[in-house]
């Protein structure tokens, strides 16, 4: 099955990713994976070129995507469920958990245990990211939202896009932040120097943290951060970049005096409208214990 779309005079001059976003109600990253799978073609050849701009009376044509079938094991991963409907799931992830399959972890995951937990989940992103609109770091703790259809997943992606899904984060960082506020404009690409980190590069993607400070210790800060755009390792890579790396975190300069497992970084509320109901849905998730265990010792110290 195919769709066919014939470019009028409102539509000349748009992006193809856009205009096909539009048409077809989906992201433009959708798009952009249907284009290197050689499903887009313009005037019967393929074409993958997603910044072209339309012009009058191009017609495209759109494969319909074949998904493969899930070849997953279910298995029982630990984790709770905060929300769930026929639409998505709210997710308290651990720390130490990955969020899908890849190269160095096959099972496992918390798409293994949302193949056990769940009824239904959503085929945009592939056989081995079912469901998953968005993703936390193996060692960063909290919440997440999961897509148990695709309409769920293209609305919630929207929301990401457009800043319009908000996602706060409470972290410990070494030093104390001098400003009681403030926000990190720079953009973020793949090191040039370590292919398995992220890091600061002008040629990058924008990427946009603010930050507020709740707690000063005498060698750390508490830390909020709200994400503006969702890059690999935001928090952490501005973290580095403000010489405030986050504590635990030494793969970006932090220091572990508590000899943690991971970073301290917790996704500490996630909100959102509901893809299906237009409801304003609102959802926090407490401290991990550990976490808790540091701040009680640097609030500890302060007093003494």
């Amino acid at each position: 099955m195919s769709n066919k779309f014939i470019v009028t005079n409102e539509d000349v001059g748009k992006r193809l990713d856009v205009f096909l976003q539009e048409k077809l109600d989906i992201t433009r990253s959708h798009v952009k994976q249907l284009a290197s799978k050689g499903l887009i073609s313009l005037n019967n050849e393929t074409f993958d070129r997603v910044g072209y701009k339309v012009r009058i009376n191009d017609c495209f044509i759109v494969e319909e995507e074949v998904v493969e079938k899930l070849d997953l094991t279910p298995q029982n991963v630990d984790f709770e469920i905060v929300y769930e409907d026929d639409d998505l799931a709210v997710i308290n992830k651990p720390q130490g958990l990955v969020v899908h399959p890849c190269e160095t972890t096959k099972s496992g995951t918390l798409v293994n245990g949302l193949l056990l937990k769940l009824n239904n989940l959503s085929g945009i992103n592939g056989v081995e990211r079912p469901g998953i609109v968005h993703r936390l770091d193996k060692n960063t703790s909290g919440l997440l939202v999961v897509a148990k259809n695709d309409f769920a997943h293209v609305e919630l992606q929207k929301q990401i896009s457009s800043k319009h899904c908000k996602r706060q984060y409470r972290a410990i960082v070494d030093g104390n932040i001098k400003e009681d506020n403030g926000v990190v404009n720079m953009p973020i690409a793949r090191s040039k120097k370590n292919r398995k980190i992220m890091a600061i590069d002008m040629e990058g993607r924008s990427a946009i943290t603010e930050y507020k400070v709740l707690e000063r210790f005498q060698k750390y800060t508490y830390v909020e951060y709200n994400l503006l755009t969702g890059r690999t390792h935001q928090i952490r890579v501005h973290s580095k970049y403000l010489h405030h790396p986050v504590i635990g975190d030494t793969e970006y300069g932090g220091s572990n005096e508590f000899n943690l497992n991971g970073q301290l970084l917790h996704a500490f509320k996630l909100s959102f409208t509901h893809p299906r109901t237009n409801e304003d849905m609102s959802f926090s998730a407490p401290l991990p214990e550990y976490f808790e265990q540091v701040l009680d010792k640097l609030r500890n110290k302060a007093k003494k």
